[in-house]
């Protein structure tokens, strides 16, 4: 089965990433998509100190009546930063017969170079980079740190770019949504109504649980 791993801090999940998850898993025909909240990320503090038991309780919530979607705790079980290839390599071990696709945006795409061991994530398994507002790819190969293109061959029919361990990196231009979580928590500090940019019963629970009122 081909398998996609959607990563983030989730804080709160929105729509965006819902219709990310979707096109992902239509473009690449993807049998499951698993979310994974991360436990604690490495490149920045959580906004709101919000716990993790709590973004995962709205990730469980947005994608409730989804059986082709699910939620792993994987990042706070194993515990320490939620790299993403010690992620992969975790899920590598209990999929050993699935291919395993990490899907990210393309501003993520664009920063992967400053990520712990990025090089190994090509080794490990598929890219599906979908692209965000602001952030156009417009020469995937150059947009690579440069130490790792000549790994690469650009795939002319496709677009896509094949890397020599036999994975590749698809690119795919979405429909995408300008949401990001930041606005989304300074909406909810203020009382404002989010419901159309979250699930409904994951705004309910924002609002029942004051989870952002103290978010700047």
């Amino acid at each position: 089965m081909r398998i996609g791993l959607l990563g983030g801090s989730f804080n709160p999940i929105h729509n965006a990433h819902l219709r990310i998850a979707g096109e992902a898993q239509e473009a690449c025909g993807l049998g499951r998509i698993i979310f994974i909240p991360a436990a604690d990320p490495p490149h920045k503090p959580l906004a709101g100190d919000v716990s993790f038991e709590a973004r995962s309780h709205m990730v469980r919530m947005a994608i409730a009546g989804r059986p082709d979607f699910e939620m792993s705790a994987v990042e706070a079980e194993r515990g320490g930063k939620s790299y993403s290839i010690d992620t992969i390599t975790t899920l590598r071990k209990r999929f050993p017969d699935d291919e395993l696709f990490f899907i990210i945006g393309g501003d993520s795409f664009l920063e992967i170079g400053s990520w712990h061991r990025y090089g190994e994530i090509f080794r490990a398994c598929n890219l599906i980079v979908v692209e965000r507002p602001g952030c156009p790819i417009v020469n995937p190969l150059a947009s690579l740190p440069a130490v790792v293109r000549g790994a690469f061959t650009p795939d002319r029919e496709t677009g896509r770019l094949m890397h020599e361990s036999g994975t590749s990196i698809f690119f795919i231009a979405g429909s995408p949504l300008d949401l990001s979580s930041t606005e989304i928590r300074r909406l909810a500090a203020t009382g404002a109504d989010i419901t159309r940019h979250v699930p409904p019963d994951v705004a309910a629970y924002i609002s029942q649980q004051r989870i952002y009122h103290q978010c700047p």
